[in-house]
């Protein structure tokens, strides 16, 4: 695996993912058309699309932008073009984090070495996978600062999560649950809280015991809330649900952009290894169970708090960051 691709042009440079619901027109429910809307998008976009796990997703990705409107903007037209190609076919989009009604049993799997793997290794839980996010990246123009910033990051994922609650639903049931997709993707393996880790050394040594144990056949099969990206040498925030508001992706994706770009300026990397993985842990299933309405222990200071507070001291972490990018 090279380290070619963290380099100095990509530093807090944004890309932006987005799983989508297909969706019939008239009943609204999930419908296996992936196969039919990727063979009708423009060639010159193709690469800008990829499946997911069911042929009732798509995922749309955006080039690398220099900043948050850009990317933005990036988003929005492939909305406007997947829109233009569905209404063609009787189909809709869909975003949110789980489709309210369709049912696990009814979904059928992408066709490829790589999804044929996922769904051989989880069975009958790859197919109850209905879930959908946006998916975060932060350009980084080192390894071994990836790393770093991801260990700090960490104590950030739970109030990113509680921002972006959007799936109280699952099957046709209310849940309880204002993030049901964290639940019901969190029965796949290596899709916690990652722990500690010293170096991209290291990382690298976690990926080759994956590999040589067949628990992973490539490095994206590691579905960490947060992740170094060593293809694109970039750090994946991967906790949010699917966003159907432009303006709330915006929101998460200037504070994911400032995060990084105050972690990695003040580096603040120490006290991260000190966060205790029981207070990580327990953010991130109050924040899916009660979204705002919840008290957590900060796993930076180890003092109860808020989520709301929390959030606003997350806030406060980045502002100045926040306005160094003009994203106040």
């Amino acid at each position: 695996m090279k380290n070619s691709t963290y380099n100095k042009n990509s530093l807090f440079t944004i890309g932006i993912e987005e799983e989508y619901m297909l969706c019939d027109a008239l009943t609204y429910d999930l419908i296996p058309k992936a196969n039919i809307i990727m063979n009708k998008i423009n060639p010159k976009n193709r690469n800008r699309y990829s499946y997911e796990l069911i042929l009732s997703e798509i995922e749309s990705n955006t080039k690398i932008c220099s900043e948050v409107n850009e990317a933005i903007l990036e988003v929005a037209n492939h909305r406007n073009e997947l829109k233009e190609i569905c209404a063609k076919e009787n189909c809709l989009i869909g975003i949110s984090g789980t489709h309210p009604t369709a049912l696990a049993k009814d979904q059928i799997f992408v066709e490829n070495d790589s999804y044929n793997w996922v769904s051989s290794q989880l069975q009958y839980y790859a197919k109850r996978n209905i879930t959908f996010s946006t998916h975060i990246h932060i350009g980084i123009d080192n390894p071994d600062k990836c790393i770093q910033i991801c260990n700090t990051l960490r104590r950030w994922i739970a109030p990113m999560l509680a921002l972006s609650i959007n799936s109280p639903f699952f099957e046709g049931e209310l849940t309880g649950m204002c993030s049901s997709r964290t639940f019901q993707f969190s029965t796949f393996p290596r899709t916690e809280i990652p722990g500690y880790i010293d170096s991209y050394n290291d990382y690298l040594d976690i990926i080759k015991n994956y590999k040589n144990t067949n628990s992973i056949e490539k490095p994206r099969q590691i579905w960490w809330k947060i992740r170094p990206h060593a293809e694109y040498g970039t750090i994946e925030f991967r906790m949010c649900d699917a966003q159907r508001s432009l303006k709330n992706i915006k929101m998460l994706t200037a504070i994911s952009q400032a995060l990084v770009h105050k972690i990695y300026t003040s580096n603040d990397y120490i006290k991260s290894s000190s966060y205790k993985h029981e207070y990580l842990n327990d953010s991130l299933w109050k924040a899916s169970r009660f979204g705002l309405n919840c008290h957590i222990i900060d796993p930076g200071t180890d003092k109860i708090i808020s989520m709301k507070d929390f959030i606003n001291e997350m806030y406060l972490y980045c502002i100045d960051s926040l306005k160094y990018f003009n994203n106040t």
